[in-house]
């Protein structure tokens, strides 16, 4: 009896060593995994979709020990212990997954639910988690869940729905809403191929924030650049409100403050107006000075006339200079160089290629190792790296030249996480079309495949979906695939790419030489007398007896015309946003425009009220749409025409029911983060 209590009590002692025991794939192998697990993998790396924040991935609770789910056992010296005894007692290989958080929630509420996701995207995210798995198995850290470093950090970002498929209901109309750049989500459809077969996408890991400040200046006209530089007071704006992701999330990735530890003690009132930058004066720091205590007597008094000062003090002296980047400054320095670089069997070359495939493989989750290191070392294909301290690779791209056909291709691009906000990107391209014209002075035409993270950067580069170059001349040096965005890039033999700067600023102030010879800011009018203190009321004045009102090009007419469109809500600027993704969705092509009778002749005699989405458009445009519901209605009136029209075995028809469910999604996670 003694003996079987013994027994009884070490079997309960392993049932509950085995309960607080939990399992996690350890394959990196797609296609060793089932679908629980590709879900655990994709929330280990994905932030709860309750907490709000507050956990950032799946972690487990701690009494839960986290073991692989292939353990190895053969790494005994002692050979088979089979011999001594059977060890089914110690075996982990029937222990279950991790299901659970420490937070509370489960692997689906980490954005890991498979049948919330598109089969495209749930594949995506596996495999951005399956690098992100590598990564973490390279510096031994594969079952530690609380270990993070900068590229852990940067590659998570993209284990969110990429910033173009995210629209969030609006209902504030405080800013303007920011259309983001790109980008930088991926969504590649198919699942990796075999090498020789593979599709080869040039998937830039850079983030729109490596170009946030240029291009938040490019995207406004010139005027209004101007303005917001030498204005000494911000302005009100009637734009849209602001949208962020998510990003590429257009949105951009910006800095944003970070919350102190609580640990930290709060910085006194005098270090707050330090970090501030509002010191007295007496410590040997002027205090600040007044806009109008700049100004001279005539300045004063125009400005009193209410007329602006500021056209004045621009048309002597020009443009401002922009903010000098980071990634210019360092290498005016000599922090960092480019360089070319191809595999030529010397030890440098041999330093940096390995440092580019590195990089590469560490940015492009959605590219097999092998594949990378394949093309990168191959003995056809060249490469530009950003080298920083000796030959430590920040930045690099790789491309295959073909030089009697007058086009490269671009293979890999990507930065270093850790310097995507430095202006690397813009530069490694601006010094990539300068080797190119250098070394291939033929060569003026760059044909990429980009996927849905790359398109907006390399948008911001000069490429284009528009493909001038003739087919015949790259279909068979470059495969179509689908599930990338082919682009093209053609430079201009004229330009200095490396002097850019100075071409825009020159271009800048002859634009604004021209505007100060057609404007008549600089004249002043006299006050109307009948608006003076003192006079009568009532009083009525002629339109054309106001001094300078006719020499600035005002008529009679416009005073009959409406000074300004009518407003607009928030729901008009998310239907916009809702619009344009169906606009951009892969499977939305034979929606965009209104059926061509001549195309299909009884189209008009099955279906009697037509819709697509160009109409939808110019009802948007015309604010035709009172209502969100108003909106949904044209636009399932587009799927249900088309699914009457067409048979269930064609494509239009399985398109509809693809674009429908994407509306839906898109309308049902609004929906979510309203409540």
């Amino acid at each position: 009896m003694v003996i079987t209590w013994i027994d009884d009590a070490l079997d309960h002692n392993d049932q509950q060593r085995q309960a607080m025991k939990a399992a996690y794939p350890a394959s990196d192998q797609l296609s060793q995994l089932n679908g629980a697990q590709r879900a655990l993998k994709i929330a280990r790396h994905s932030p709860c979709a309750i907490c709000d924040g507050s956990c950032p991935a799946l972690h487990p609770p701690r009494e839960i020990e986290v073991v692989l789910d292939q353990q190895v056992t053969n790494e005994s010296s002692l050979g088979d212990l089979g011999q001594y005894g059977s060890d089914a007692d110690d075996d982990d290989s029937d222990l279950p997954y991790l299901q659970t958080c420490a937070c509370g929630h489960d692997v689906r509420n980490h954005n890991a639910d498979e049948t919330e996701l598109e089969p495209v995207e749930f594949a995506r995210r596996t495999r951005v988690a399956i690098r992100l798995d590598e990564m973490l198995h390279d510096v031994g850290k594969l079952l530690d869940f609380s270990y993070t470093d900068v590229d852990i950090v940067s590659l998570r970002r993209q284990m969110r729905i990429p910033v173009s498929l995210v629209s969030p209901r609006i209902r504030t109309t405080s800013s303007p809403e920011q259309q983001p750049s790109s980008p930088a989500s991926s969504v590649l459809s198919d699942p990796p191929q075999p090498p020789n077969k593979r599709r080869r996408i040039s998937v830039s890991s850079l983030s729109d924030a490596d170009e946030d400040d240029e291009d938040d200046e490019e995207d406004r006209p010139l005027a209004v650049r101007m303005a917001m530089k030498t204005s000494a007071r911000p302005e009100k704006t009637s734009r849209p409100p602001a949208s962020k992701r998510s990003g590429k999330t257009r949105g951009k990735t910006t800095h944003k403050g970070q919350t102190a530890p609580t640990s930290v003690i709060p910085p006194t009132e005098a270090e707050q107006a330090q970090m501030n930058g509002v010191v007295n004066g007496m410590n040997g720091h002027t205090n600040g000075i007044k806009v109008e205590d700049m100004m001279d007597e005539n300045q004063l008094t125009r400005l009193a006339a209410g007329v602006t000062v500021d056209s004045g003090a621009r048309a002597s002296a020009g443009p401002p200079a922009k903010t000098e980047k980071i990634a210019v400054t360092e290498m005016r320095r000599g922090v960092i160089q480019v360089t070319p670089v191809e595999n030529d069997s010397q030890p440098r070359s041999t330093v940096i290629l390995i440092g580019m495939k590195t990089l590469f493989q560490k940015q492009l989750p959605n590219m097999p190792r092998e594949y990378i290191a394949r093309l990168v070392l191959d003995s056809n294909s060249r490469g530009l790296a950003i080298i920083k301290r000796g030959f430590k690779v920040v930045g690099g791209i790789c491309f295959r030249p073909f030089p009697h056909r007058g086009f490269a291709e671009i293979v890999f691009f990507a930065t270093a996480s850790a310097d995507q906000e430095k202006g690397y990107g813009g530069m490694l391209m601006d010094h990539f079309k300068a080797h190119i014209k250098s070394a291939y002075p033929g060569m003026m035409h760059f044909l990429t495949y980009a996927d849905n993270y790359a398109v907006g950067y390399f948008e911001k580069q000069g490429f284009s979906k528009d493909i001038t170059l003739d087919r015949s001349v790259w279909a068979a040096y470059i495969k179509d695939y689908e599930g990338g965005t082919i682009m093209q890039c053609t430079m201009l033999d004229k330009v200095d790419y490396l002097d850019k700067p100075n071409i825009i600023s020159q271009q800048q102030e002859a634009v604004m030489t021209k505007i100060r010879q057609m404007s008549k800011s600089h004249i002043v009018y006299p006050g109307l007398p009948q608006f003076q203190p003192g006079e009568l009321e009532g009083v009525t004045l002629d339109s054309k007896d106001i001094p300078g009102l006719r020499e600035s090009g005002w008529t009679h007419k416009m005073a009959l015309e409406e000074i300004r469109p009518a407003p607009r809500n928030a729901d008009t600027y998310y239907l916009e946003r809702i619009l344009k993704e169906l606009q951009v969705h892969p499977q939305a092509w034979a929606f965009l425009v209104p059926v061509k009778a001549e195309e299909v002749p009884d189209y008009y005699d099955v279906i009697t009220h037509p819709m697509d989405f160009q109409t939808m458009e110019h009802k948007l445009e015309t604010n035709q749409y009172s209502s969100v519901e108003a909106f949904v209605a044209d636009a399932q009136l587009v799927f249900d025409n088309c699914k009457s029209y067409n048979p269930e075995t064609t494509i239009y028809h399985r398109n509809a029911l693809k674009v429908e469910k994407f509306l839906k999604d898109q309308l049902l996670d609004d929906m979510k983060r309203e409540s």
